[in-house]
């Protein structure tokens, strides 16, 4: 049997009409920047994260460095972010001017650990950003409380984690703002690139938008040194298609890990933890093994397709070696790094695929 990490064929063959009507929706109306389709959905997008707005964007990345600019975080300034994470979190930083100060995360659900963040809050300290990684919720109790009492903005990446909640609550909702993409393979994707920034606040809605339209609050009027970073037409419809569906796919999702969480077995292996204060989306399903190159191969050989996230730590990349780091300084992200193996999770894998994936897991020795 050959099981891929990930597939997108199911999920488009239930929408095929859905997407292909919304295609042709657009393509008839010729209007492809800023128009109804793109309207709809941030309408859509922001009463589903139970925020007042949302913005479209670019990107994910886009979506938090708008979020950050619009805040005012600038050279000089310091964020906090997780040490375990994809290096978009950081590079938003980095195009503010500010510099990323980061956070060892907890082990167990590989986010960033409340209990060391004071410890890196300095005069130049303007943001924490919390980082719902492979779909797991922060524990945003103590992370909104820090913020709070320390008057600090709170930026959720929530670019892995449509429709996880915390509390009973949406990820996207506790923040001033939050950042998602909807990179094609995440839970709510495009068709292409895309993004958008969620906001309770008209002022920081606003400012995202017009940052990332070239800085203008209105045609050829530029308040900002903008950006250009829009959703466009196309994608907002795609998108606004696929947002009913969210729900059903997470559910699956969920029914997947939780049948991976039950039947793996094996003591070379460690699951990820779950809070009981949160219900995961499962973007990845993210084990641990201190022999994962050895089981990736045997895993390749099976058929099963699987990936790493992520092989480098961030601060022992290239393009920041300007910030003076070295091996060991973070000590828990390169565990992860060296550690952790990604398995197939996508929707409408069959029971014989998941059942698959465990036999072959626990038969590693």
């Amino acid at each position: 049997m050959t099981i891929p990490f990930v597939t997108f064929i199911p999920l488009e063959k239930e929408l095929d009409s859905d997407l292909r009507e919304a295609f042709d929706r657009v393509y008839t109306r010729s209007w492809y920047i800023e128009g109804e389709e793109d309207k709809a959905f941030e309408k859509a997008f922001a009463s589903y994260c139970g925020t007042k707005y949302a913005v479209g964007c670019g990107n994910g990345l886009d979506s938090l460095m708008l979020s950050m600019k619009a805040m005012g975080i600038h050279e000089g300034d310091e964020v906090i972010v997780p040490s375990n994470t994809f290096i978009a979190t950081a590079l938003a930083v980095t195009y503010t001017g500010a510099t990323p100060v980061f956070v060892e995360p907890d082990i167990r659900t590989f986010n960033i650990d409340p209990a060391k963040i004071e410890d890196k809050i300095t005069d130049k300290t303007k943001a924490v950003v919390a980082v719902h990684l492979y779909g797991q919720p922060c524990d945003m109790d103590p992370i909104v409380k820090i913020c709070k009492a320390r008057g600090l903005f709170l930026i959720e990446d929530c670019a892995q984690a449509h429709g996880a909640t915390y509390k009973g609550q949406r990820i996207g909702s506790f923040g001033d703002a939050a950042g998602f993409s909807f990179y094609p393979g995440k839970n709510l994707g495009a068709l292409g690139d895309a993004g958008a920034a969620t906001t309770n606040s008209k002022e920081l809605a606003d400012k995202v938008r017009a940052l990332g339209n070239y800085g203008s609050d209105y045609k050829y009027h530029h308040i900002y040194q903008g950006n250009n970073s829009r959703l466009d037409e196309m994608q907002a419809a795609f998108l606004a298609a696929k947002l009913p569906s969210l729900d059903k796919v997470n559910e699956n999702r969920r029914a997947t890990a939780k049948k991976y969480l039950d039947g793996i077995k094996n003591e070379e292996v460690i699951l990820p933890y779950v809070n009981p204060d949160t219900e995961p989306v499962w973007h990845i399903f993210a084990i641990r093994s201190k022999r994962r190159d050895e089981l990736k191969e045997f895993l390749t050989g099976k058929g099963i397709g699987t990936n790493e996230h992520y092989p480098i730590p961030m601060h022992e990349q290239e393009c920041y070696k300007n910030l003076g780091f070295k091996h060991g300084d973070f000590p828990i992200a390169e565990e992860i790094s060296a550690t952790e193996l990604s398995i197939p999770m996508y929707y409408g894998m069959t029971d014989e695929e998941v059942q698959y994936v465990i036999d072959a897991i626990n038969d590693f020795s």
